[in-house]
């Protein structure tokens, strides 16, 4: 039997985008293609608007900038900035719709949809979708993990008619950690058991838990975050000051240095 064609989206505030969540992408990829029922032929990061009712977003303008710069160097890892380029914020539901209609015109060539739509809205597709004859349908996959598969179950975060069109007409692909219970969550849900078939469990069996929120006080403190972002990003943050961030003066580099030398 053919193996369904996907691509995984993820969205979120990416404030900033940390080297988990790249990770995720590899995670889900590997476990897709080990089920041996699933081909990742893409990947997108989609950015949430800055009208987010989060407090303190950083804006669109250096969170793009930032994600250009962490995934230079990835060959299958696009980002999309429809989200961003909208005039308000848009739900998940919508933002999934749009890049699966997107992508549908464009398998199906309606309307010839790369000589009609801004070439931004084209950069997440993968350069061998756009140039292929293959009109195999490719489904779009919210990436996410479990963090977000529990507020489904919170009164009031998410409408059930937006979980119900996530789940049933996208599906989920969930990393989760050892010791979680996503199951349990499932079964608690009646949106979430009837479409269970669109739920795939994924198990982070080396987990690291790098956060946004932590590394923005880390930089805010003026401590190291090598190795938790792309250094590319890390000089975008110095170099704006984005958090607060202040990079050490190369006096105070040099009396450290000399500090060191004379400890050891």
């Amino acid at each position: 039997m053919a193996r369904t064609r996907v691509i995984l989206i993820s969205c979120g505030s990416y404030d900033p985008p940390t080297n988990m969540h790249l990770r995720m992408f590899e995670i889900a990829r590997d476990h897709l293609h080990r089920m041996g029922t699933h081909i990742v032929v893409g990947g997108i990061i989609s950015p949430v608007h800055e009208s987010y009712s989060r407090k303190e977003l950083t804006s669109s303008t250096h969170r793009l900038a930032m994600l250009r710069l962490a995934l230079e160097n990835n060959d299958w890892i696009r980002l999309s900035s429809w989200e961003c380029r909208q005039n308000a914020w848009s739900k998940t539901k919508i933002c999934l719709q749009h890049h699966q209609n997107l992508l549908n015109s464009l398998l199906s060539e309606v309307n010839d949809v790369k000589n009609g739509i801004d070439i931004e809205d084209l950069d997440w597709i993968p350069e061998n979708i756009k140039n292929d004859l293959d009109s195999t349908p490719i489904e779009i996959k919210l990436l996410c993990g479990a963090d977000l598969l529990e507020t489904f179950s919170i009164p009031g975060v998410w409408a059930d008619d937006d979980v119900e069109t996530i789940v049933g007409q996208h599906g989920l692909v969930v990393i989760t950690r050892e010791g979680s219970s996503p199951n349990k969550l499932i079964y608690d849900s009646d949106i979430l058991s009837k479409n269970m078939q669109n739920i795939i469990i994924v198990t982070d069996w080396i987990p690291n838990e790098i956060s946004s929120t932590r590394i923005r006080r880390a930089l805010r403190r003026n401590e190291s975050v090598k190795y938790l972002l792309q250094d590319s990003v890390i000089d975008y943050i110095y170099q704006h000051g984005i958090y607060g961030a202040k990079r050490m003066s190369s006096m105070v580099q040099q009396n450290l240095h000399a500090y060191c030398k004379t400890d050891s």
